[in-house]
């Protein structure tokens, strides 16, 4: 009776930790040669609950390009100066749905009847948004190529993109005499509930010139490889990020037979790679320069402004809408952004 009760005691134990897991079925692909476990592995049902954010919306109908410019009728106008009225028009009223609260309308950006007017911080941010789109579109075609992006990619009409994320630095501990846990060990979702540090972001994504994220050595004896246990865990824990962020398996760029290795790796590698600097660029020099312009509510518990990773646009699948380009119907975000 005793050892039955031991038995009993360990399934039950073991149905509580698996209540974690995913429940079946689940779709397995294979993407790659056999015995390397190249394969991705999907569930229909969680799967079914992205695609809801992830329809882009019906585009507004065409108008026709000719016309004065919008810069030389409205006043005030210091990006898309290379658009007619129509075409101006008609990228407001866009910009308007994918962004603006229902309520608010035009006046989330604009102060009454003033439409020149800089009064409203949502106006000097979303010049500075337009800009970087335009800049994203255009010098980071090896990540986005023609399919490009639009404030819808990141917004998905609401004000705030639902997927940013802020400077953190765990759990405040009661006691410092076990000194620095560098946000371990406090499980959160940005590393898959990891025993990771829960920020890899900051290091590894504010600024253009951090390059951390290679820890594995290039020869056989690491004689200058000085990373640390530290820095690999947050490698692992940007890794674990961007795998949520694109609901794939570690094997959708890398091969499983080693990791770091290029040769090996599938095309979608480089592509993330370029990803990473672009996001890099993002965050340094469109978004960060913004802190000031935020109203103290906006911004993080450390101060800082809400920043991109790659959940910001890909909200859980591989391709950001599933590949729908929105920039073919609204081809003004594709210019190139206008010199500082």
């Amino acid at each position: 009776m005793k050892a039955k009760a031991n038995a009993l005691a360990c399934c039950g134990a073991l149905g509580f930790l698996l209540t974690a897991c995913e429940r079946p079925p689940v779709d397995t692909t294979q993407i790659g040669y056999r015995g390397l476990a190249m394969e991705q592995v999907t569930n229909p049902r969680i799967y079914a609950q992205i695609q809801a954010v992830n329809q882009p919306p019906e585009p507004l109908p065409p108008v026709e390009a000719a016309g004065p410019l919008a810069k030389d009728v409205y006043k005030n106008v210091q990006v898309l100066d290379d658009l007619t009225v129509p075409e101006f028009t008609r990228l407001m009223l866009a910009i308007t749905q994918w962004v603006a609260p229902p309520d608010r309308s035009c006046a989330y950006c604009h102060e009454g009847a003033d439409l020149a007017s800089d009064a409203l911080y949502t106006k000097v941010v979303s010049r500075r948004m337009i800009q970087m789109t335009r800049h994203i579109n255009s010098d980071w075609k090896p990540h986005v190529a023609d399919t490009g992006v639009t404030c819808f990619t990141c917004h998905r009409g609401n004000a705030v993109p639902a997927n940013l994320w802020f400077a953190d630095s765990g759990p405040v501990m009661e006691s410092r005499f076990l000194g620095n846990r560098a946000a371990q060990n406090a499980p959160a979702d940005s590393v898959g509930l990891a025993s990771l540090p829960n920020d890899p972001n900051t290091p590894l994504l504010g600024e253009p010139s951090q390059d951390y994220i290679r820890v594995v050595s290039k020869t056989a004896l690491p004689v200058d490889n000085r990373k640390s246990i530290k820095q690999t865990e947050l490698t692992y824990g940007l890794m674990m990020d961007i795998s949520q962020s694109l609901g794939v398996n570690c094997t959708y760029c890398h091969n499983s037979r080693s990791f770091a290795e290029w040769d090996g790796s599938t095309p979608k590698r480089a592509v993330a790679w370029h990803a990473l600097r672009m996001v890099r660029d993002v965050n340094a020099n469109y978004l960060t320069p913004l802190t000031q312009t935020f109203p103290r509510e906006r911004l993080g518990p450390h101060g800082d402004v809400g920043k991109v990773n790659c959940a910001t646009c890909h909200q859980g699948v591989p391709k950001p809408l599933n590949g729908v380009s929105m920039v073919h119907d609204y081809p003004a975000l594709a210019g190139r952004a206008k010199a500082q």
